[in-house]
């Protein structure tokens, strides 16, 4: 599926890529549910349909994702910029430029793989924080195309050693802070209105290094069809003294700046995902 996808046109790709979102669509009702669930949560003021049409072209921005992915090999800086632009690059070089390291907040909404990937095409490579894949051989697959122009992946299992060296040496990671977590890791922080249970080491790790924050997300424009890098402002942390209090205040503004990003394009969040799963001691499961 990867070489057929990677070897036809891109436009013929990404017509495949979302008839597969589509038969997913049809197919996977568990995951329709959660969907619909954490719709529900997240926008009970919108209407049924309204929560129907974001979820539906959730699942063909997610086909469309898997045919840029697979076409990813073949991109130039300059065939890739003729479908993506920045915008904000400036905070990001400003981060950088500060030589403390740069944390990127992102998350599981618009192309999250091809964003790190444009980056490093563009001359600026970045590490990413990411979970194992359970087949080996996919992993190693998905990884080797990851880093094609420099990127290098820590994995959750064992990252906080190799994070801490990256913003000593002034480098750039990116973590997706979107998913459920457990405690110790992780701590319980609002999101869309309920507690949801976020990693906590992007706000340990740049308590301690005084690395620069800044969101980044790259999102899919439907009035210009193409991709726009978004890099948001620096985001000031919190610093009381006490470190647990600084790193659930912190990691709650990481988490609302994911926020006010979905509720500009939530049909690009991945509404699929139980991220609510994890509950306070007492509350009873959502899912």
């Amino acid at each position: 599926m990867v070489g057929l996808l990677g070897r036809a046109p891109r436009g013929v790709a990404r017509r495949l890529g979302a008839a597969i979102g589509w038969f997913a669509w049809v197919m996977l009702g568990r995951l329709r549910r959660v969907g619909r669930q954490n719709l529900q949560m997240a926008f009970p003021e919108k209407t049924a349909a309204e929560r129907e049409r974001i979820l539906r072209r959730l699942y063909r921005n997610l086909g469309w994702q898997l045919a840029e992915f697979c076409q990813m090999r073949g991109y130039s800086a300059e065939r890739a910029s003729r479908f993506i632009r920045y915008e904000g690059l400036e905070n990001y070089l400003a981060a950088k430029a500060k030589g403390r390291g740069v944390l990127v907040v992102t998350g599981h909404l618009g192309a999250w793989e091809l964003s790190s990937f444009y980056h490093s095409l563009m001359g600026h490579p970045m590490g990413m924080v990411i979970r194992r894949l359970d087949n080996a051989l996919v992993d190693t697959l998905v990884n080797r195309i990851r880093c094609m122009h420099g990127n290098t992946v820590f994995h959750k299992d064992d990252f906080a050693r190799g994070l801490l060296s990256a913003m000593r040496a002034g480098e750039t990671v990116g973590i997706l802070l979107d998913t459920n977590m457990t405690p110790p890791q992780g701590i319980f922080v609002p999101f869309f209105g309920v507690q949801a249970c976020t990693g906590a080491a992007l706000a340990r790790v740049a308590l301690k290094t005084e690395a620069a924050v800044l969101p980044g997300f790259l999102l899919w424009e439907e009035s210009e069809q193409r991709y726009v890098l978004h890099f948001g402002a620096e985001v000031a942390l919190v610093r009381t003294g006490d470190a647990e209090q600084d790193t659930v205040a912190n990691t709650a503004l990481f988490t609302k700046a994911i926020e006010g990003y979905v509720r500009r394009y939530p049909e690009q969040w991945l509404w699929v995902h139980r991220r609510w799963k994890t509950r306070p001691e007492g509350e009873k499961a959502i899912y």
